[in-house]
């Protein structure tokens, strides 16, 4: 794994770059949560690809777990990805109420989650 730093307006990005799974359990969320945060950083972009499918079954609990600690650190995370792929409606609902919010996006480029991040 490796963190590419994008500095915009004032703001320092963290994009978590990997060719593989980074978080298949509540506790990889925590550590990548651990290690980016005590390298300065507030804000992350990570690729869907890089998370367990099961993240995306809302009925596991993986991801409002996972969510929840990054909320209680106030660290801003963009999830970049294709999520048409995932039929449930709950998760489509949760995607829409969470890019209303300021603290997890989920967007379809790297350009749209550093746009976003460093807006707020």
């Amino acid at each position: 794994m490796d963190i590419k730093t994008h500095f915009i307006a004032n703001k320092k990005i963290a994009e978590v770059i990997s060719d593989e799974m980074i978080i298949n359990r509540v506790e990889d969320g925590l550590d990548l949560l651990g290690d980016i945060y005590y390298q300065g950083f507030d804000k992350i972009i990570i690729c869907e690809k890089n998370i367990t499918p099961v993240f995306f079954d809302l009925k596991t609990g993986i991801a409002g777990e996972i969510l929840q600690k990054f909320s209680n650190f106030r660290i801003q995370l963009a999830i970049v990805g294709d999520f048409s792929k995932y039929k449930s409606k709950s998760l489509s609902d949760f995607i829409y109420e969470s890019n209303r919010g300021r603290l997890v996006s989920f967007v379809s480029s790297c350009a749209d989650a550093i746009n976003i991040l460093s807006k707020s």
